[in-house]
């Protein structure tokens, strides 16, 4: 039996030029990851990691604090464990659905509500054609990359840094067990609750892939400078 460890990736630079970048926080969020790990003595065996920036750096400041784990040369670069383009998202909201302001609030909080308004309409089947990947699409582009990564079944573990939004569909579709309307409300729940470099464990085995834990953070206690959700 093998474990899966999906990883989220440290916090993003939100309101930088370049969201796709690690905040301080972010980094050191990854750093006290790869620490605690160090110390539980869970060193993976395989490491992958979506192609994103924020996925590189997470990875790159959790594997400087845990020894014995595969180098940066090592780690398996697989684009499918992307997250969805939050950008696109918002921009393809009916305006209908919008209305003013016309421009994004700046606020975190305005921001945040603005785009779970955009992710209810990405995620209605009748406004596919909005968006150059559709919620149908992302959720099968996440399903494959988990049969991928788990379908050698092989013994040890293999760490996956990724994005919520994955984290939670991979979540959400083994939670409702082949029933796609279910996973879809469990999605919705699920991916604005998780925690910058919160864990999700799943193991592999004889009975296929099974949720264990999701979005633990206890290497965070005592510290909420770096428990963020964004």
């Amino acid at each position: 039996m093998g474990q899966l460890l999906l990883v989220r990736h440290g916090q993003a630079s939100w309101d930088a030029d370049d969201y796709d970048v690690l905040s301080p926080s972010g980094w050191e969020q990854g750093r006290v990851l790869g620490r605690a790990l160090a110390s539980r003595g869970v060193v993976p065996d395989r490491v992958v990691r979506g192609s994103m920036r924020r996925h590189r750096e997470t990875t790159e400041a959790a594997l400087g604090e845990l020894p014995g784990a595969p180098s940066a040369a090592d780690v398996a670069v697989d684009p499918a464990w992307d997250e969805f383009d939050h950008v696109a998202v918002l921009e393809g909201m009916p305006r209908s659905e919008t209305g003013p302001p016309a421009e994004a609030p700046t606020d975190k909080r305005g921001y945040q509500a603005l785009l779970e308004t955009a992710l209810e309409s990405w995620m209605l089947p009748e406004h596919a054609d909005r968006y150059a990947e559709p919620f149908a699409a992302f959720t099968s582009r996440v399903d494959d990359a988990l049969r991928r990564t788990t379908q050698d079944g092989a013994p040890g573990t293999t760490a996956v840094v990724t994005s919520g939004g994955a984290i939670a569909w991979v979540t959400a579709s083994l939670l409702a067990d082949g029933d796609p309307e279910l996973a879809t409300r469990l999605w919705r729940k699920l991916n604005v609750v998780c925690v910058n470099s919160g864990l999700t464990r799943l193991v592999v085995g004889r009975r296929g892939t099974t949720l264990v834990t999701f979005n633990d953070h206890a290497h965070l206690d005592g510290m909420p400078e770096l428990t963020t959700y964004r």
